[in-house]
């Protein structure tokens, strides 16, 4: 592998040996990458290293099949935020999910922009529900981005375009009112939100996370990297309790 030197957005931190970390980030034109950090668990790195942090990185490597060399420069802390529990968890889930799903050295351009503004907008949103319509929108274009998408254009029984108000939890296509009928309750709900531009009440965000749940456990998670959906159990909880 050639020296890579690229934006990069912290995803993954993990101790390596005494002073080491394993560092997986994820950049606008390579993709997924995993790098050594030397003294990685140092006090002057850890603040460095955080999920979510936006950082400089260079990537070295003598042979292709070799964990990278890695050494990074922070170009913007979110740490300040870390002491919010609902930005805290936000990015603990965001992160951990791209990390764990998305493929390694392949370029997700449209995926990272999403990623790096829906971190913006946690830090800068006046209401969390903002940044939460962008992050349930975020979990749409990552089930998109990977093969998954959920087809919300058109009624899958009629082809109708108008009236959508759920999700076949089987085919992730849309169903409009009519076409429902009696089945509607065995149907993931369809908030407004994502497929137009209206503000999402607490009701509509927690049906989005539903819905986009549904489908990131059972294409990513159905196997020993389920325990990562504890980080977005504890991001749904707090959520919960934001909205009463």
């Amino acid at each position: 592998m050639p020296v890579i030197r690229t934006p990069a957005i912290i995803c993954t931190v993990r101790r390596h040996g005494e002073h080491g970390a394993v560092v997986r980030l994820f950049t606008p034109d390579h993709g997924l990458q995993s790098g050594y950090v030397r003294g990685g668990r140092s006090t002057a790195l850890r603040p460095v290293l955080m999920p979510a942090n936006l950082v400089t990185a260079e990537l070295r490597s003598r042979v292709n099949d070799q964990l990278a060399g890695l050494t990074v420069e922070l170009a913007e802390s979110r740490a300040p935020f870390y002491s919010e529990p609902l930005a805290a968890a936000a990015f603990e889930w965001v992160t951990l999910l791209t990390a764990t799903v998305a493929p390694e050295d392949q370029p997700f351009p449209r995926l990272y922009a999403a990623l790096a503004a829906l971190l913006d907008l946690v830090c800068a949103a006046p209401s969390a529900r903002w940044w939460l319509r962008a992050m349930v929108r975020y979990e749409a274009l990552l089930l998109a981005e990977l093969g998954f998408g959920l087809d919300l254009e058109r009624c899958a029984v009629t082809g109708e375009r108008a009236d959508l108000a759920y999700v076949s939890p089987r085919t992730g296509r849309a169903v409009s009112v009519h076409a429902a009928g009696v089945y509607a309750e065995k149907l993931l709900v369809l908030p407004a939100f994502l497929t137009g531009e209206e503000e999402p009440d607490w009701e509509q965000l927690m049906q989005g996370f539903a819905l986009t749940g549904h489908f990131i456990e059972r294409q990513f998670f159905t196997d020993r990297r389920a325990d990562a959906l504890a980080a977005r159990a504890m991001l749904i909880d707090r959520v919960r309790r934001m909205a009463g």
